[in-house]
Parts: C-alpha cells; sequence; structure tokens
C-alpha cells in the first residue's frame, strides 16, 4: 500500500461509493470530502454515468478538476467544457455488436443504449431504460433503428438485463468474438454490462489525469470504488480501495476494504487515511 502522507488526488467513483440508495450524496460524505479539500488535496469523480448525469454529483462534493465518465470514455472539464480524451467506440465494431445483440438468445431481451454526444438512444422505452432513466435523468431520444446513428461513433454502448444469466452468457460471447484490443467490457451493476473503446477505463484516465495533467505519480492517488469498472482505478493507484457492498473480487484487489456504502463507508475511509492526523 501507498504512503498516504503522498496521497494529492482522490479519485472518486458515484454509484455504490458516494451514492447509495437514496441516488444522493450525503451531508456526511460531503463533510468528509470538504476536510479532505482542506489539506490540499485535489478531488474529482470517475464513473461510468454520462457527463450530464454525473454533474450533480461532482458539484455536490466541489470537484475542482476535469470529470472521468463513461469509464473513462470520456474526460471532460465542467468548468470550461474542454474535453481532454474522447475514446469512442468505432463504427464497424458498434455495428457488429448490434449483429450479435440482435441474434437470438439476445434479441428482445436485452435492451440496449447507445450514447453520443452526451444523450442516450434506445429503440424502445422498456422498463429496464425507465429505471434507468428515474436515476439518472439522462436525457433520452428513441429511435426506429440503432443502426440509423452509427454515421457517429457511440461514447459507450450498455446493455442492461434483469436476467444475470443472460447478462453473463452475452460477456462469454463477446469476450470470444472480440479481442482486448478491440473492444472493453466491465460491469458497473450485476445488470449493466458496459462496452466502450480499449482505452476506455478507469484506470488509463486516472492515469492521464494523475500524470499527464497534474504532474503526479500512482503512488500519490487514492481511488475508493465498489464494482468491476473500477478494478483497473484501484489497482492503479498508490491507495486503492473497495467499498464493503464490493464483490469479493474486487475486495481482493483493493489495499483497504471500507464499509458499505449504506453506512457511508466512504467517510470512514477519508478519516482513516486522509483526515486523522498520524
Amino acid at each position: 500500500m501507498g504512503n498516504r502522507d503522498n496521497i494529492k488526488l482522490l479519485v472518486l467513483d458515484i454509484d455504490g461509493t458516494i451514492a447509495g440508495s437514496s441516488n444522493q450524496v450525503r451531508q456526511p460524505v460531503i463533510e468528509a470530502i470538504a476536510q479532505v479539500q482542506d489539506r490540499g488535496i485535489l478531488v474529482t469523480v470517475a464513473t461510468g454515468r454520462m457527463f450530464c448525469s454525473a454533474l450533480r454529483f461532482y458539484e455536490a462534493i466541489g470537484g475542482s478538476l476535469p470529470l472521468i465518465c463513461y469509464n473513462g470514455a470520456l474526460i471532460q472539464d465542467p468548468k470550461t467544457n474542454e474535453v481532454h480524451q474522447h475514446f469512442p467506440v468505432p463504427i464497424p465494431l458498434a455495428s457488429q455488436i448490434l449483429d450479435v445483440l440482435e441474434q437470438s438468445p439476445y434479441r428482445n431481451k436485452i435492451t440496449i443504449h447507445f450514447y453520443i454526444d452526451d444523450c442516450l438512444y434506445v429503440g424502445d422505452m422498456g422498463e429496464d431504460t425507465r429505471k434507468y432513466l428515474e436515476r439518472t435523468s439522462a436525457p433520452v431520444k428513441v429511435v426506429a433503428n440503432l443502426r440509423e446513428l452509427l454515421s457517429v461513433e457511440p461514447t459507450k454502448i450498455l446493455a442492461l438485463s434483469e436476467n444475470l444469466d443472460l447478462i453473463d452468457e452475452l460477456a462469454a460471447d463477446l469476450c470470444v468474438t472480440f479481442t482486448q484490443d478491440q473492444l472493453h467490457f466491465t460491469k458497473s451493476t450485476p445488470t449493466f454490462f458496459e462496452i466502450t473503446h480499449p482505452q476506455a477505463n478507469k484506470g488509463l484516465a486516472v492515469q492521464y489525469l494523475a500524470e499527464t495533467l497534474l504532474g503526479l505519480k500512482a503512488e500519490n492517488v487514492m481511488a475508493i470504488g465498489d464494482n468491476f469498472n473500477d478494478l483497473e482505478m484501484l489497482k492503479y493507484a498508490g491507495i486503492g480501495i473497495a467499498m464493503g457492498n464490493a464483490p469479493v473480487a474486487v475486495q481482493k484487489i483493493a489495499n483497504w476494504i471500507a464499509p458499505s456504502i449504506e453506512e457511508d463507508g466512504v467517510v470512514t475511509a477519508l478519516t482513516k487515511f486522509l483526515v486523522t492526523d498520524h
């Protein structure tokens, strides 16, 4: 584990880390982050969410750096709107993904979300999408055929289903069909299978932010997350902390495990590592 005296940058996931079932950042979390910032440590967010959907959380914690969204496919500064990096899914690969999803056993059983220019595009407004919109308040457009969109590269593609076996089957299928050099696959929840450009993951995004934009090293970074889309970020950071609600495989690679989101585990982690004098 890195030395906590070296930490100059704190990177926080949103869902399951700083926002739980209430879909808000609770006051104790906001206050703990403010104490960290008072010590001169920079803070930002790294999330699978869209830029527009992540913004209120970034503002709630007083973020001061570019925001990492879409699991690292987009790094954009909320204050200037400058785009530092954008790694969308190439059009031919997006078309191939649709080929897979339109075949049995997935056709009409898995919901497909396309994200283009920070807007969500769907083929129909099903229950999975309604639940998603309740939590994210994303701008949405329904189109007759998602293939009509493929004149533009999507920032991210999301496959959703409450059928976890079907999601696992899709994951296995896509991992056989595509190489790691072509696409990056991850899950932010058991029902969300996320597809991005191979250079789009939170680990590479945090590395770019720390090393290229801020001139820091991995040992200067502390990251906190709760799911598989946080793995690369937790591995990169000098101190990588998993939430108590994280899957066991994520907890295993972490340097330390915080209490769960509903126990405000981030407050415990920040108090232990960055706020308490030692």
